[in-house]
């Protein structure tokens, strides 16, 4: 006996779908690491267009607006009408933008080429993240780990990709990263095929099911949001005082060469990667506010010893923090998507928009107040923003059998 076509679908969407998981986490990674390429490319740009700090403080802000500004609109207006294909589209931005981007050469087209490349970014997230959803089988939490490794992979990537193919030989072999996005755009394709296969099915059953009752009242669910909204403000602020100026920190304190303190940033970002796939599954298991406790709060410890320990022990510290709080992403993100149900797109673009946001900002203030006062104070300071995770007793319980 044969299977029809629908009940091949509705199978499809009842399971969890490796491939899509892969495909788009592949993509995150590389979409990422075209972002990541950006700052990289900073003292190239400053010194053969004769840039200054404000300069390049505005091409960040340029991005940032552009790829954190957009994504909740983006997400609402997708969370209506979904668009398969917008995930390929969107990369056609970056594309163009690295292309500007290695040939410009003036500040206003750089602004511009930026520009396009946060515009791209802010149309994969949203949509990506609803994918990574829908491709889950329930088990969303594990979905967005598997979907935020690939980010932070490509996160990492970036720089040193930048340091062996953009720094040695000038702006111009930028656009050799352009293939990555025509990589991306060709496996968008497939997922956007995949996708718009399913989106039928999956409509299909929202109008048969009877409608669910969220049980939690709106003032609940809006206060929530904002105690969410904190954490992440909690979450990437830190992050930022890490990758920003952690090399700084070292170098400032135990006096070590460059390339020592470029390595043990990569030990952090290596931990981050692996926290990463940590919180999801986790969450999925035991309940995603644990996850959240336990990653924001229980990250404390950690965090306030960080500027008080020896050089060993700051390596070894930095790895559990960026195991402890890379898991909260995937965790919050999860729980919000839960509390707010059929608002996936709208929640995914609130939330990696604010975590770009966040890294901006944070960059820039935390920049200042280390010129007014010292990089270890920063640290010091900085030390003691998980302890806003005690904000997470206040989150209702919304995990569903």
């Amino acid at each position: 006996m044969t299977s029809s076509p629908a009940d091949a679908a509705q199978a499809t969407v009842q399971k969890t779908v490796f491939s899509i998981l892969l495909a788009i986490s592949f993509s995150h990674l590389l979409n990422d690491t075209m972002q990541s390429l950006i700052p990289s490319t900073y003292p190239l740009l400053k010194k053969s267009l004769h840039l200054d700090f404000g300069q390049l403080g505005l091409i960040t802000c340029c991005f940032q607006l552009t790829a954190s500004l957009l994504q909740p609109f983006v997400g609402l207006y997708t969370d209506r009408k979904p668009q398969p294909y917008s995930l390929a589209a969107g990369m056609c931005f970056t594309l163009v933008g690295l292309v500007l981007l290695s040939r410009a050469d003036s500040f206003p087209l750089i602004l511009v080429a930026v520009a396009l490349v946060g515009v791209g970014s802010s149309i994969f997230h949203p949509e990506a993240s609803r994918l990574a959803y829908l491709a889950s089988g329930g088990r969303r939490g594990m979905a967005q780990s598997i979907f935020q490794l690939g980010g932070n992979a490509g996160s990492s990537l970036g720089p040193l990709l930048a340091a062996q193919i953009v720094a040695p030989y000038g702006q111009s072999n930028i656009i050799w990263f352009g293939l990555f996005a025509v990589l991306a755009i060709g496996v968008l394709l497939r997922t956007g095929s995949w996708y718009s296969r399913n989106l039928g099915e999956r409509r299909k059953r929202t109008v048969t099911a009877p409608t669910p009752i969220n049980p939690i009242s709106r003032t609940k669910v809006v206060t929530a949001l904002i105690i969410l909204l904190v954490l992440i403000f909690s979450k990437y602020f830190y992050m930022s005082s890490m990758t920003s100026y952690y090399t700084f920190f070292l170098i400032d304190k135990f006096h070590v060469s460059v390339q020592t303190s470029q390595m043990m940033l990569f030990l952090f970002l290596f931990a981050v990667a692996a926290g990463t796939m940590i919180g999801g599954p986790v969450g999925d298991r035991i309940g995603r506010k644990y996850v959240i406790w336990f990653s924001i709060l229980g990250v404390a410890p950690f965090t306030l010893l960080l500027p008080y320990a020896n050089l060993f022990f700051t390596g070894v510290l930095t790895v559990f923090i960026g195991i402890i709080l890379a898991s909260a992403f995937s965790a919050i993100l999860v729980y919000a998507q839960e509390l707010v149900p059929g608002r996936v797109g709208l929640i995914a673009g609130l939330f990696f928009g604010l975590a770009f946001g966040m890294g901006g900002i944070g960059a820039a203030v935390l920049g200042h107040l280390a010129d007014k006062t010292s990089i270890s104070h920063v640290f010091r300071l900085c030390a003691f923003l998980p302890l806003l995770g005690l904000l997470t007793g206040f989150l209702p319980n919304v995990e569903r059998k």
